[in-house]
């Protein structure tokens, strides 16, 4: 072989090895906006795939109702029709607060026993955000199942309420989200310690006394989880007060107990699956 030919040859190798593809890192096409449409998109999916399930839901919310508006007016007659409407909106903040509370919560378990809450971990946007993108599912389909039970209490009791969406939508949502907080630290403990359902199942009735509690005869109970958004949706629902139209300290109160709950509750979460991990048991079910 002549110098000129070694020559060519490694010349046409050159350019064959600069023509060859080469391997780089996948760029990543999607955005948390497709891992927030693609969480709610599976949460809905998974909701109507078992439709019986989902009815019964939702019977079992309106039927509760019908027992306490049919059994207090044959009871007390006059006077309970007169609180009527307080007990409407007080009975659609609980299922509000329930179906965020007991869904976030269940979630989590049902992760857990598949095998698939290891996964979140792996994922290109971490963990935090995946279940930031759950509770977001989890608060829009129960909007939905609680608006139906609105409407068929509405009905039941032939009553009129004033359903602002500027006011009530922004107003329960605050409310509901320091129940959240509450669901994200029981489904913490619940991946540390597995079976905490007669702890899970008692805060619920919490629930009724923090919905209930007098904001306005005692005012450190405005800093319980519920009870400031309580008040508020009240006023705007019975009394037809605007967002705009409440006192700047009263939707403070509301921001503050809002996100101070759901913060203190995703922080406990971490702890608890941080600590799961360390013992080896976040898989474990």
């Amino acid at each position: 072989m002549t110098a000129a030919e070694g020559g060519d040859r490694s010349e046409r190798e050159r350019s064959t090895a600069d023509e060859s593809p080469r391997f780089s890192e996948p760029e990543r096409t999607g955005g948390y906006y497709h891992l927030l449409k693609a969480v709610v998109y599976r949460d809905l999916l998974i909701w109507v795939r078992y439709p019986l399930n989902a009815a019964l839901g939702i019977f079992m919310g309106v039927f509760f109702f019908a027992l306490m508006f049919y059994g207090g007016t044959m009871v007390a007659g006059q006077a309970f029709s007169d609180s009527i409407e307080g007990l409407i909106v007080g009975y659609f903040l609980w299922t509000l607060a329930i179906g965020a509370y007991s869904g976030i919560m269940n979630d989590i378990q049902s992760e857990a026993s598949w095998g698939t809450l290891e996964r979140h971990f792996m994922t290109p946007f971490g963990f935090g955000p995946v279940v930031f993108a759950k509770s977001i599912a989890i608060v829009f389909r129960t909007f939905m199942t609680s608006a139906v039970v609105l409407v068929v209490m509405l009905l039941i009791t032939g009553t009129a309420l004033d359903l602002n969406f500027v006011t009530v939508l922004p107003v329960a949502t605050l409310t509901i989200a320091s129940a959240l907080g509450l669901g994200l630290v029981m489904g913490g403990l619940s991946v540390l310690y597995k079976r905490i359902s007669n702890v899970a199942n008692l805060l619920q009735f919490a629930f009724i006394g923090l919905i209930s509690a007098p904001v306005f005869d005692i005012p450190w109970a405005r800093f319980l989880p519920l009870a400031q958004g309580s008040a508020m949706l009240q006023r705007a629902m019975r009394d037809g007060v605007r967002l705009w139209e409440f006192d700047p300290v009263t939707i403070a109160v509301l921001v503050g107990t809002s996100v101070g709950y759901l913060a203190l509750g995703y922080a406990i979460f971490g702890l608890t699956t941080r600590r799961a991990r360390r013992l080896g048991v976040l898989g474990d079910y």
